[in-house]
């Protein structure tokens, strides 16, 4: 393994979190987890046994790569004060990727066949879901937005006999009853995995786009509004 296109990346803006060790866009190992609470110590213990099990130390490698949001505040919070104190300490680069590119990339490395789109969706309660357009080879053709789903959503693009469309993550599940009666909207269970920002995080190392490691901040797309405290008996 070449050190200077080794990556770390730590991925847990959902309810699953994931490490994984690249070596330029070839996946070297990944460990996955779907327990849905305590990524702040589990992260740090796959990291710490993803390193130990390839002979590595964090000095070793070119950069970190974090998935950068959307998705659930603490998660990400968890995952990037992980990343910044890696980065610092071992005095590698810091880089950020989407996790819904992390999401379409594993879908589209699933696929057998290529569809005119892949459109990944974050869950963001109730009808919303975090979301955007790629491509069929995970290539990203719109910004990250909020969408409320509903019948409607996505006519225009499913009308066409060509557009073949591959609905995936955790909020697509809620829009499949919307759209049972069009034939070419596909579904796919794909939580987001380390495993899915190497090709972008390896792009990015090599464009020499990184993330200030003091003033980096994950990208929520919204402002985090805590609930309120309950009060105690």
């Amino acid at each position: 393994m070449e050190s200077h296109s080794l990556i770390l990346l730590l991925e847990s803006a959902t309810n699953s979190c994931s490490v994984a060790i690249s070596d330029g866009p070839r996946l070297v190992a990944q460990k996955y987890s779907a327990i849905p609470k305590g990524h702040d110590t589990l992260l740090a213990r796959l990291t710490e046994q993803i390193l130990k099990e390839n002979n590595l130390t964090a000095k070793q490698l070119a950069a970190v790569a974090i998935s950068e949001g959307p998705g659930s505040y603490m998660g990400l919070r968890i995952a990037v004060s992980l990343a910044k104190a890696i980065a610092y300490s071992a005095n590698i680069k810091l880089i950020s990727v989407s996790t819904l590119t992390a999401i379409a990339q594993c879908a589209a490395e699933k696929e057998k066949r290529v569809p005119a789109y892949i459109i990944p969706m974050i869950d963001a309660g109730r009808m919303e879901v975090y979301t955007a357009n790629y491509n069929g080879n995970a290539e990203p053709l719109t910004k990250i937005a909020a969408k409320i789903l509903d019948s409607e959503s996505y006519r225009e693009l499913l009308s066409s006999a060509e557009n073949e469309i591959l609905f995936t993550g955790n909020g697509a599940e809620k829009f499949k009853p919307l759209v049972a009666d069009c034939p070419n909207a596909r579904f796919l269970y794909q939580m987001p995995q380390a495993q899915g920002m190497r090709f972008e995080a390896y792009k990015k190392l090599e464009a020499g786009q990184i993330e200030d490691v003091a003033y980096f901040q994950p990208f929520y797309l919204k402002e985090f509004i805590p609930g309120k405290q309950k009060k105690l008996l």
